[in-house]
């Protein structure tokens, strides 16, 4: 590969430590009639040596992804997280609010405004500057997060969700890599990121969403260093320090912790193609669930197509009518899924397993069968 700079440091020591090789853009449906074939890209991780951030290499795509359907348990830890930074003192004497939101969905305006914060007009300053899961989309880290710190007001507090890289290479989580998605965060290298802006950690909460995520508060440099204190138990509010020291066990800044992601996505694209194949050979009817974009490598990666798989549901009205990228498995509605009674459902997010069950009842009534994707492994 040709020389790369990072994405937050400039910096131009680094490792690639993840290749998926060609991969088509998991941000392009194209129509279910569209016969392809799909353009691929090179798919790579580098982490920085400098500032330890893992970050995509390149990305020649143009994001188009259709806007997916909010599941109940994003809004569930959105609703966690806004009650934590409550109780931790930190929407004291805070009326204003600037959210950079993810363009896969979400928003907490609607419950920051149950605290009394009002939305300010795009470049205004305000007390509550809050990112979930937006700023991995910025290709400039570094000008992403300084605009982002020139937005706080006096005293404000800048809130940044992300998931964890240490979760990442804990679970195996290679397909979280993908066109689109620039940085992948580590609390020990988002802290040099926010030092970068005069910046500083002043809390950190973590939830089991997508197997780990972390919401981090962090305020000036200049002001207050102490951490602020739950109003309930009246304890140092978060765990900041936890999860730096999860930072170190898990290796983020040593390449050869990565190893484990490489021989994970071998593994489980292999699993997957055995399994599909192994239902076919026995006669089973199977769909998926979830056209989500992480599972366009792992179908790619697979070899699977709509011999193996002939459809994958998904609740939103937008990717209906498409298909997946790279292969020419098509987009249904959730409701032609339970007309099929299918014997199993792969469902490619496993956080959504509550929600669907609870969604379709229909599937198990009728003799199927939910399967997590990530029980193939």
């Amino acid at each position: 590969m040709s020389e790369h700079s990072c994405r937050a440091c400039r910096g131009t020591e680094g490792h690639l430590v993840l290749d998926l090789g060609e991969q088509p853009a998991c941000d392009y449906f194209p129509a279910a009639g569209d016969p392809g074939p799909d353009p691929v890209h090179p798919l790579q991780m580098w982490l920085c040596s400098s500032c330890g951030l893992a970050q995509l290499v390149a990305d020649p795509t143009v994001p188009e992804e259709p806007r997916g359907a909010e599941p109940a348990a994003l809004v569930a830890q959105a609703t966690d997280a806004v009650h934590r930074i409550a109780a931790g003192g930190l929407l004291a004497g805070a009326h204003r609010v600037a959210e950079y939101g993810s363009p896969h969905g979400g928003s907490w305006l609607g419950l920051l405004a149950d605290h009394g914060l009002t939305p300010v007009a795009d470049g205004d300053r305000a007390d509550i500057v809050l990112d979930c899961f937006g700023l991995m989309h910025a290709a400039d880290q570094a000008g992403a997060l300084a605009e982002r710190a020139a937005r706080l007001a006096p005293g404000g507090v800048l809130l940044l969700q992300y998931h964890a890289l240490d979760t990442i290479i804990r679970l195996g989580q290679w397909n979280a890599l993908r066109h689109g998605h620039y940085a992948y965060y580590s609390t020990t290298a988002l802290t040099a990121m926010l030092a970068a802006q005069s910046l500083r950690p002043v809390a950190a909460w973590s939830f089991e969403l997508y197997g780990g995520t972390v919401l981090l508060a962090a305020r000036r440099d200049d002001e207050p260093p102490a951490e602020p204190a739950d109003q309930l138990t009246g304890k140092p509010a978060g765990e900041l320090g936890a999860l730096l020291a999860r930072d170190a066990a898990a290796g983020v800044r040593d390449p050869a912790a990565f190893a484990g992601l490489q021989a994970s996505m071998q593994d489980c694209a292999q699993s997957l193609h055995a399994w599909l194949a192994a239902q076919r050979a026995a006669g089973r009817a199977v769909l998926g669930y979830g056209a989500a974009s992480r599972a366009v490598a792992l179908l790619r990666s697979a070899g699977a197509d709509r011999a193996l798989l002939p459809a994958v549901a998904d609740a939103s009205p937008a990717k209906q009518g498409l298909r997946m990228p790279g292969t020419d498995i098509p987009v249904i509605d959730p409701a032609q899924l339970v007309r099929r009674r299918p014997d199993d459902v792969l469902l490619f997010l496993s956080d959504l397993m509550p929600e669907v069950r609870a969604s379709f009842p229909e599937v198990e009534a009728s003799g199927g069968g939910w399967v997590d994707v990530e029980t193939l492994r």
